[in-house]
């Protein structure tokens, strides 16, 4: 997995394997590594956006998922 792909230009998703362009971010958070406000980002393909989701969702880990378009005007707003 990518550690920040939202960073790149043109970010891939970040399952194993794919080179499709993200369309999706999800945003996850490891309570026993990370403190309550961090966020770390994984990106999402269509096909692989559920899967990658799903992952995370089983470990607790999963906070958020919105559209690369959402995530990046987040990011200029803040």
């Amino acid at each position: 997995m990518s550690t920040d792909p939202v960073n790149d230009k043109n970010p891939i998703c970040s399952a194993k394997g794919c080179r499709a362009a993200a369309v999706w971010v999800l945003a996850w958070n490891n309570p026993k590594l990370h403190t309550p406000e961090r966020r770390k980002t994984w990106v999402a393909c269509d096909e692989h956006r559920e899967h990658l989701a799903g992952f995370l969702d089983m470990r607790g880990f999963l906070k958020d998922v919105v559209t690369l378009e959402e995530w990046e005007a987040r990011d200029s707003a803040g």
